[in-house]
């Protein structure tokens, strides 16, 4: 009896048990729900668990909450400029009222939305980058279009349940057509910077070496001056020392004089010379001179009396002592010492050249003397008549 009771009541458990598990449904976290009775929604379940159906009659729907990617296919974009642009994207999406998501895409699910979704996304790139210039499309800031964009698109996606979340341009580029193009316009502008670089570079090189050039003039002038001034200073001082010398004995200056015209003038490469031989010029071929050399002092005029008593000796320094003669002191044309003018200390005149010694004149021997003639003896008067 009780097993017979047994063998009846073991169907009854299995589909008992097979209605308990047909009533139960689980919601992962990662998942919203929808339970549908005939098509309807009957309830909406977007938190996670364990959740009980009707057998049979409900049926469950679930969807995934996280947020999920889409992918553009690359399109051709025209700017404000007319330059055209290959773009592509990525945006970023989730839904947000499943009720409503099923309303919009059906029983098509995820793919459904994102085939919807995707020309939504395509239309905002264009009115948004069609706006603006390729250059603003091309900078590296391109933060603030790619925000509206994603704005633009969102709007647009409310009416599928979802929301767009972010909007990413991942490539803009010329197309192949245009490329080459573009490259060779951005050489060009390229080249032409660097041609002003290197003309500013050198117009800044052509300024230093000018002023280098100015500068090494400047200093090799002065440099010149002082050099022209210290040797005309130095001819100056030769040029007195010379007169110095010479004006103690002029004779002497007139024969070195000629001596020097003599060895320039008689030379074998030079003309023949047309000069009569009685000119001075031949004066100390025809004879040495010594007849003018060295002439006789002429004697001073006799000292007063005054003159004769003998002078106070004084001892001061720097005075002359007797038989020196004065230095010439020569100065330039301002009353400085010759030298002084251009930073130049000259050399002090040699003490011999000061003060040549003087030697003792040459007198030609006087001629011998006649004899005187002899005196008549005085003639005896005549006696007178």
């Amino acid at each position: 009896m009780n097993r017979a009771i047994s063998l009846l009541a073991l169907p009854f458990l299995v589909v008992v048990a097979f209605l308990v598990v047909a009533s139960l449904y689980i919601v992962d976290v990662r998942e919203k729900g929808l339970v549908l009775r005939f098509g309807e929604v009957v309830e909406v379940r977007e938190q996670p668990g364990l959740g009980i159906k009707v057998p049979f009659l409900d049926n469950v729907v679930k969807y995934d909450a996280r947020i999920l990617g889409l992918p553009t296919q690359p399109m051709e974009v025209t700017p404000l400029d007319d330059r055209r642009l290959v773009v592509d994207a990525f945006a970023r999406w989730q839904i947000t009222d499943v009720v409503q998501f099923r309303r919009a895409v059906g029983s098509g699910g995820v793919e459904f939305a994102q085939r919807r979704l995707e020309p939504i996304v395509t239309n905002a790139i264009r009115q948004v980058l069609g706006s603006v210039p390729s250059t603003t499309v091309l900078s590296d800031d391109r933060t603030q279009l790619m925000n509206r964009i994603r704005d633009l698109a969102r709007e647009d996606a409310q009416d599928l349940g979802v929301r767009v979340i972010d909007v990413r341009l991942t490539r803009t580029d010329l197309p192949e057509q245009n490329l080459t193009a573009t490259y060779a316009r951005m050489r060009a502008e390229r080249e032409r910077e660097a041609a002003d670089e290197i003309a500013r570079g050198g117009e800044a090189a052509q300024r230093v070496r000018a002023a280098a050039d100015r500068t090494v003039v400047e200093l090799t002038s002065e440099a010149r001056k002082r050099a022209e001034v210290v040797r005309g200073e130095a001819d100056a001082r030769r040029n007195a020392i010379y007169a110095g010398a010479f004006g103690r004995d002029p004779e002497f200056f007139a024969f070195t004089r000629s001596m020097t015209s003599y060895e320039r003038a008689l030379k074998g490469e030079n003309s023949s010379l047309v000069i009569q031989p009685q000119g001075e010029f031949f004066d100390y071929l025809r004879n040495d001179g010594s007849d003018k050399a060295n002439p006789v002092p002429t004697p001073a005029a006799a000292a007063s009396p005054a003159e004769d008593e003998p002078a106070e000796e004084t001892t001061t320094e720097g005075a002359l002592q007797p038989g020196e003669t004065p230095a010439p002191t020569e100065t330039n044309r301002e009353g400085q010492p010759l030298g002084a003018g251009a930073g130049v200390t000259l050399t002090p005149l040699p003490e011999s050249l000061a003060s040549p010694p003087q030697q003792e004149p040459i007198v030609p021997p006087a001629p011998a003397a006649e004899p005187a003639p002899a005196a008549e003896p005085e003639s005896e008067p005549a006696p007178a008549d």
